[in-house]
């Protein structure tokens, strides 16, 4: 569904909606799959997914940051984070944007914060993954990653599978913990896959050589038939389930990541907070428009619809769906 994939594109990269979002917070809904506003509530999301085996990886949301204030504010939120797991004994590590820190402002200033933060899980041996962005800001990412590296071993990042040249990266980083996804952000044709079936072979076949060659392998998708897949190729391979993990979004498929633990698979769920949570919501529905309908009667409100305009996009997927069918 290209077309819907680049309407919620567009959407998430709508700094007005965005702005709307978070004057009206949480109370629009989002609350389903965003686990709170500040510490202390996502704090207690993580232990209660704790409780159920499931592990964490937690993201301080944020968006169009371009002032050296915001970002060091951000990188103070997420030092604070790092601090409230240790003190908490919470199951979790950092996940983090580098255009939050200032990579979008100056590369030596986004440099210092993310070794400062960095730094401190190191103090707790908590591992911090790179989440990887839009195509202008991959190399400099990458970059970012590499320098970084040659003074901390607890950061990881995300081979996005709709790059033409994730096979080249994955095969650079397979070292590291990476994280694999589909990818989220609208890209030329020059640099990346556009059909989703070519980006769904690329996805598998990039999760088969990092099991098969890599450091430790977080999938992260909601679709049953990879998970089947996956779960079929390590059966196939002999490979030991200390070698990867499944991950899922916070307030999607909750069913699926409890009857995953109990099948004895490692979990991690992604647990977003704070009140920046529009652009991050609409690039999940950009994903795999199908996530709209797990999460549809708890988000999309007559507020939202009012506020947001967001409703137009559950309007256009249920006018393509029943023209499909």
């Amino acid at each position: 569904m290209p077309i819907l994939r680049d309407f919620f594109i567009n959407l998430s990269e709508n700094q007005f909606l965005n702005s709307a979002a978070q004057k009206y917070g949480l109370k629009l809904g989002a609350q389903s799959v965003v686990a709170g506003t500040n510490i202390p509530e996502v704090i207690e999301s993580m232990k209660e997914l704790n409780a159920h085996g499931i592990s964490c990886t937690v993201d301080n949301l944020g968006e169009f940051v371009y002032e050296k204030s915001e970002a060091t504010k951000a990188k103070e939120q997420i030092l604070a984070v790092i601090e409230a797991i240790h003190e908490n004994g919470v199951d979790a590590h950092i996940s983090l944007k580098p255009s939050q820190l200032g990579l979008d402002i100056d590369y030596d200033f986004c440099y210092d914060n993310l070794m400062e933060i960095v730094g401190k899980a190191a103090e707790y041996n908590m591992h911090v993954n790179f989440d990887m962005e839009n195509y202008a800001r991959l190399q400099p990412s990458f970059d970012l990653l590499d320098k970084i590296s040659e003074t901390y071993d607890n950061v990881g990042t995300v081979i996005q599978a709709y790059f033409f040249n994730a096979q080249e990266n994955i095969e650079k980083y397979k070292n590291y913990r990476l994280r694999i996804v589909k990818g989220a952000y609208k890209e030329p044709a020059d640099v990346a896959y556009q059909e989703k079936h070519d980006i769904d072979l690329n996805f598998i076949e990039l999760i088969e050589y990092h099991l098969l060659n890599g450091k430790f392998t977080s999938i992260a998708t909601h679709d049953h038939n990879v998970i089947n897949h996956v779960k079929q190729f390590v059966k196939d391979h002999n490979i030991s389930k200390d070698k990867f993990e499944f991950q899922m979004l916070y307030g999607f498929r909750k069913e699926m990541q409890l009857d995953l633990v109990k099948e004895g698979y490692n979990f991690c769920t992604y647990v977003p907070f704070g009140s920046d949570w529009y652009g991050y919501f609409m690039r999940r529905l950009a994903e795999r428009p199908q996530n709209l309908n797990l999460v549809t009667k708890q988000v999309f409100t007559k507020k939202t619809n009012t506020v947001l305009g967001v409703a137009a996009a559950a309007f256009v997927l249920g006018r393509l769906t029943k023209k499909s069918k």
